[in-house]
């Protein structure tokens, strides 16, 4: 899963359970805001805590394959239900396509999203004038930038400084960003975000291009030295399991016993239309 996921908090204070269809989920406690009191909660998900076999390699004319899988089971006593995960790294030429299909091959049904946390560097390191492009409609908002935690409400970007719709994006200032896009507009049917940066000819489309893809989650920082964007394009809208949506469909999937979901993104360099 990706984004944060929100408990009741376990005395020693290194597990939250919350629940899903009436099923208890115990993860980590592995994360807080920085401020004093900060909650912790859960955060990005199971997989990087897991080992990835059948590691394979393979040549092509333009570029490499990668893949792997991980037969994570449930995820140490984390998940539901078991789950293998195939991996495919592919480098063709400009581009690179991420590949993850998360099977359930348990007894029982269980969630599923899938989203990574990739930080896009801006090569000029000037991030005032890179500029990003998300095709969204609208945002969630949330308690604070400390927490980051959604409060179950959703408001439009028209019109507004977290609008990043124009065809070629907005810059990005001096503004901070830890945000959850969604309503995303897909063109040839995939959400295609975009992270330009004019002073150094640079730019890259993320194309998601799975239509189990909610939400774009941009994190750009403006601590000094920190010249980066994340963009991570998810299956879901963060603390998925909360109440605070009031049963809104928060983009987990739900794997029956032998079903499988794949998340895929591809990274398409491109340079941009001088001004």
């Amino acid at each position: 899963y990706p984004n944060r996921i929100r408990g009741k908090l376990s005395d020693d204070k290194q597990m939250i359970t919350t629940s899903w269809r009436g099923k208890t989920l115990t993860l980590p406690a592995n994360f807080s805001g920085k401020k004093p009191g900060a909650e912790l909660h859960s955060i990005h998900g199971l997989i990087l805590q897991s080992k990835t076999d059948d590691v394979k390699v393979s040549d092509s004319a333009d570029g490499q394959t990668v893949t792997g899988t991980i037969h994570a089971g449930d995820f140490g006593g984390h998940w539901l239900s078991n789950t293998d995960l195939d991996f495919s790294i592919q480098l063709a030429g400009k581009d690179v396509t991420a590949t993850i299909t998360a099977k359930n091959v348990g007894n029982v049904d269980e969630p599923m999203a899938i989203g990574w946390h990739p930080y896009f560097a801006i090569p000029s390191g000037d991030r005032t004038q890179a500029r990003l492009h998300i095709p969204a409609a609208e945002m969630a908002v949330v308690n604070n930038y400390d927490d980051v935690f959604p409060t179950g409400k959703l408001k439009p970007v028209k019109g507004t400084k977290y609008d990043f719709n124009a065809p070629d994006g907005k810059a990005l200032d001096g503004d901070f960003l830890d945000d959850n896009f969604s309503k995303l507009t897909r063109t040839n049917g995939d959400v295609d975000v975009q992270l330009t940066d004019p002073a150094s000819n640079y730019g890259m489309h993320i194309l998601g291009e799975s239509p189990e893809i909610k939400t774009v989650q941009a994190y750009a920082p403006t601590d000094p030295g920190k010249n980066f964007v994340a963009i991570e394009e998810q299956f879901n809208f963060g603390d998925p399991f909360s109440k605070v949506w009031h049963g809104m469909d928060t983009g987990m999937v739900t794997l029956k016993p032998g079903q499988s979901v794949t998340w895929k993104v591809k990274l398409e360099l491109f340079t941009p239309t001088a001004k």
